[in-house]
């Protein structure tokens, strides 16, 4: 699975990224086997391969392909979160800020929009500054605010 610093190996990515495109391309069939595909996702999954942690995490927590439970989904989120999976550091950052399956937790919130911004999340580069802006988990400081969300902007995102 992953290496001893909590890498993932290349051959165990590539290996990952194999099972999710056939599970992916199953899916896309007009007559798919959605257990078929469910199967290799999650082959894909223990395997290592961040993205589709992630992915099922987010399948388990909206009820698509599984019995919606939104616990397990976030357990799934935080394995992929500790991988620097981006949109998993986002669905962390909103379920503390709102309280969705975790305790609200503003200062959580805030350090997983950031994470999600500095690894790659451009529509976190909103939340981080609306944080800022509002001291929402983070001490309120207009300048950076202001430096977060001139970005945001600059980068064609709505705030």
């Amino acid at each position: 699975m992953a290496t001893e610093k909590g890498k993932i190996n290349e051959t165990t990515m590539k290996k990952g990224e194999e099972l999710f495109n056939k599970a992916t391309a199953e899916l896309l069939k007009k007559k798919s086997n959605s257990e078929l595909a469910v199967s290799w996702m999650e082959k894909s999954c223990k395997a290592g391969y961040p993205p589709r942690v992630y992915a099922i995490g987010t399948w388990y927590f909206h009820g698509k392909h599984y019995k919606k439970n939104i616990k397990k989904g976030i357990e799934y989120w935080k394995l992929a979160a500790k991988q620097n999976v981006p949109l998993a550091l986002f669905d962390l950052a909103v379920s503390y800020e709102k309280g969705i399956g975790l305790s609200k937790n503003a200062k959580k919130a805030f350090e997983y929009y950031l994470r999600s911004a500095l690894f790659g999340n451009l529509d976190s580069y909103v939340d981080v500054g609306r944080c800022y802006a509002h001291g929402i988990g983070i001490k309120r400081d207009r300048k950076i605010a202001d430096v977060w969300l001139d970005k945001a902007e600059e980068l064609g995102l709505k705030w």
